[in-house]
């Protein structure tokens, strides 16, 4: 659907060092008019017309490319449509990047991961693999049931170990399955019969849930460049959510120094193996990290995401707006001026009262309450998903500082003061007689 200008005026204020009329006239923006909850690149195929018309606005197909969140088939496709390279992994590759082919990929390069197993189709193949897997680690508490293609935790389901008839014993696998009946789904709006049929469809994994006294998610960007070379981008510390803490909501960035080498030693490895196998662009490597009793930690590789992530835009707006760049052998980033940077953003700073604020009041908002990026000190709160604020009562947000605590504290400020708005709003509507 169209983008109200208004929102397209406030990007292109942030531009550092560009006259934003020049740079509209230099945007163009098509809309399919299509609003129904289906893939927009479906939606292109579908409309020959609109491609042809998306072709004739690229000035130089021999120096444009197509940049996807995601590198279906159906993006390929559009690609090959326009008549430019898509900059992302072949389709033909998306093996890597299902959670079994993950754990694959990891076992074969050497790099720490949970104890599981990949391609599970029934919950029998679940059971069974419980079994093998209690027998090598029975303190195990707790598993994670993952679909092949599940994105932000949707696809995890957990599975309570604890008080289980021993390994080996004559009830342990009625035991088992019944447990397995009653796994907590992460998603709410998923039925478990249908999350059984998505495993038939596509097959996943189980795994011991990582446990410790201190647990953190951080992850490393990478990306393949044309030549082949592995360039490290950045760590994050991601925060998650949800029923059983499954759920991408947002990140700090970078990651704690006491492990960003370690993670992303291990992460170069793993992005090697990719650049072999023919992978082109950003992709992200999960970890999880539980903290020792001698302080150290200890990594475990999650998962490969052969696409961009959560963390993908809060990144590249730090980068875009400071001109800056990432030292992997500090761990820190940097302005061109030798300035430290830090952020925190969400994509999930969610309430129902957001819902009564229209992209007009949280303009307003961010005027009256100095929540501007300041270019000047290079500093401040950046707003995106800004459209879904009425339909959805949710936005997202980056607020960067000179210092973690910096970032925290101006992401503090906006999480409470467009919440204060939001209800103030309400309060603040017409009375019903």
């Amino acid at each position: 659907m169209p983008v109200q200008p208004t929102i397209v005026e406030y990007y292109l204020a942030l531009l550092p060092g560009v006259i934003p009329s020049h740079a509209l006239a230099r945007l163009d923006l098509v809309a399919v008019g299509d609003a129904s909850p289906r893939p927009l690149s479906e939606k292109l195929l579908e409309r020959p017309r609109l491609l042809r018309h998306i072709a004739n606005l690229v000035p130089d197909p021999t120096r444009s490319h197509l940049v996807t969140y995601n590198t279906t088939p159906l993006e390929r496709d559009i690609a090959l449509s326009v008549g430019i390279p898509m900059y992302g992994a072949d389709p033909r590759l998306f093996g890597w990047g299902t959670k079994s082919g993950c754990r694959r990929l990891f076992a074969e390069e050497g790099v720490r991961h949970p104890l599981g197993a990949e391609d599970l189709r029934t919950l029998d193949d679940v059971v069974a693999a419980l079994v093998r897997m209690r027998r090598q680690r029975p303190t195990m508490s707790a598993a994670i049931v993952k679909l092949n293609e599940g994105v932000s935790g949707a696809g995890n389901a957990m599975v309570d170990l604890e008080a289980l008839p021993a390994p080996g014993a004559p009830d342990e696998q009625p035991a088992l399955a019944e447990r397995i009946r009653a796994m907590r789904l992460e998603s709410p709006d998923v039925a478990t019969q249908a999350y059984v049929d998505k495993l038939a469809e596509r097959a996943g994994i189980v795994e011991e849930l990582i446990s410790g006294a201190e647990l953190r998610s951080p992850s490393v960007q990478l990306r393949v460049l044309p030549s082949g070379e592995v360039e490290l981008l950045s760590t994050h510390d991601q925060l998650l959510g949800g029923p059983s803490g499954q759920s991408y909501l947002g990140a700090r960035f970078p990651a704690d120094f006491a492990y960003a080498r370690t993670i992303s030693e291990e992460a170069r490895t793993i992005g090697t193996r990719l650049a072999k196998e023919g992978v082109l662009g950003r992709f992200a490597i999960d970890f999880v990290v539980v903290r020792e009793p001698d302080g150290g930690w200890t990594s475990y590789a999650i998962e490969i995401n052969l696409r961009k992530g959560g963390t993908t835009h809060p990144f590249l707006t730090l980068q875009f707006l400071t001109d800056g760049r990432y030292d992997a052998g500090t761990g820190l980033f940097l302005t061109t001026a030798g300035k430290e940077k830090h952020l925190v953003a969400t994509d999930h700073l969610e309430s129902p009262l957001l819902r009564g604020l229209r992209v007009a009041d949280l303009f307003d908002i961010v005027a009256r309450h100095g929540l501007h990026f300041d270019q000047a000190r290079q500093a401040g709160v950046v707003l995106h998903m800004l459209s879904s604020v009425t339909e959805e009562g949710r936005i997202g947000l980056t607020a960067v500082g000179d210092s973690p605590a910096d970032a925290q504290r101006r992401y503090h400020q906006a999480e409470r003061i467009l919440l204060d708005e939001a209800a103030t709003a309400l309060a603040d509507g017409p009375s019903i007689r």
